[in-house]
């Protein structure tokens, strides 16, 4: 509510530039989920029991600086962080 003085709160949505397996994708949250990656990765998230996806990360902020992400596991994120996602299936 702008009319009343003294109450003003001003919110803006940034959007961050990731690098997903070398390729620049903008994301509009500052959090990025396991399967989210996945699907930016691949186009979707296939949630087959053979299919096995390991996923990297560097150049996040200092909650999580660089590592690597489970299934179920979600990241804060800062513009120009680099992930690296790959498949492999269990045959």
């Amino acid at each position: 509510d702008l009319a009343r003085p003294q109450i003003e709160h001003f919110f803006t949505k940034a959007k961050l530039n990731i690098i997903v397996n070398g390729r620049v994708k903008t994301w509009n949250d500052r959090i990025i989920t396991f399967e989210q990656l996945v699907a930016l990765a691949f186009g979707s998230y296939d949630n087959n029991p053979d299919k096995v996806y390991t996923i990297t990360y560097d150049g996040g902020p200092d909650r999580n600086p660089e590592g690597s992400m489970v299934k179920g596991q979600e990241v804060f994120v800062t513009n120009k962080m680099i992930f690296n996602v790959t498949a492999t299936d269990k045959s």
